[in-house]
């Protein structure tokens, strides 16, 4: 598969750490900031997957809060994203593959135990995903603005606008579509930052086909996986705290369905993010690191 690795110095002006690399497959490397020692192995795990068309940068004001109470932060930058390396063709992009590329990063490459997940977007459906396949390396669950859509119910109208708009928009503006997704707008230096993993279009197969693989109809490809998936989170027994947003027309729906699905989320107190968009780790990312800290604690 044809890939493209974005230049380092399109990253010079990113206040963000220099990440690690794993070799994930399919001649693919897969980036990841790792804020743990080499060696503490005590230390708390927290994996931190974003999801489109965002990368490992969204999660800053959340490792800040998890760093300043000795969590070990694990942020990766999914294929097709940040500083991974980006398939050149959409067809290059599955639902089974990103999941497989993330599991090779955490199973294989680093072989964590005992972790807590923090999914969003496409970090939830694929990282909820992860824990129904592989539930003994996880401890608890945090999803933030997400879900795990089979097909079977169809995905609201304004998720529909986005696809559309991704699917038929000759050039694609990252930054803005992640300022759509916040509450309060993004900062220049924020928004550049989400631009500057893309130099051109070529390199922005991976944000155009993740809306492609979100499951729509009963026969999708990743239906039944995910209805799996469903079951198993249906019996998962663990800590799962639904940490939503006031305001995502997106996921919010999800939501009391999370909650009363999973029954490690029962008798727990769910908090809701106010005044915070699609991107919560922008409008309220502060304010979630400390959730997932007390969560952890």
């Amino acid at each position: 598969m044809d890939a493209f690795r974005t230049p380092e110095d399109r990253f010079a002006a990113v206040d963000w750490p220099e990440p690690a690399y794993a070799e994930v497959g399919d001649g693919l490397r897969m980036a990841y900031v790792d804020t743990g020692s080499p060696g503490d192995l005590a230390a708390p795990v927290a994996l931190l997957l974003h999801g489109e068309p965002t990368w490992g940068y969204l999660y800053r004001h959340v490792v800040a809060e998890l760093d300043a109470v000795g969590v070990r932060c694990v942020v990766p930058d999914l294929i097709g994203f940040g500083r991974s390396d980006k398939p050149l063709a959409v067809a290059d992009h599955s639902y089974a593959r990103h999941v497989e590329w993330v599991r090779r990063l955490v199973v294989d490459h680093l072989a964590l135990t005992d972790v807590t997940l923090v999914g969003q977007d496409w970090g939830g459906l694929i990282g909820l995903r992860l824990v129904a396949e592989h539930p003994d390396r996880f401890a608890r669950v945090v999803a933030a603005n997400t879900g795990l859509p089979t097909g079977d119910v169809d995905m609201p109208e304004v998720w529909w606008q986005f696809r559309r708009a991704v699917e038929s928009a000759p050039t694609l503006d990252v930054g803005r579509l992640v300022a759509s997704g916040c509450r309060h707008g993004l900062a220049d230096a924020d928004r550049a930052a989400y631009d500057a993993p893309f130099p051109d279009e070529a390199s922005k197969a991976g944000p155009r086909a993740m809306p492609l693989l979100v499951p729509t109809r009963p026969d999708d490809p990743a239906t039944e996986a995910n209805r799996a998936a469903w079951r198993s989170l249906g019996e998962w027994d663990r800590p799962f705290l639904v940490a939503f947003s006031d305001s995502d027309p997106i996921t919010g729906a999800m939501a009391p369905i999370l909650r009363g699905h999973v029954p490690g989320a029962a008798l727990l107190d769910h908090p809701t993010l106010l005044d915070a968009g699609h991107f919560l780790q922008e409008d309220a990312g502060n304010e979630l690191g400390r959730v997932v800290a007390a969560f952890m604690a």
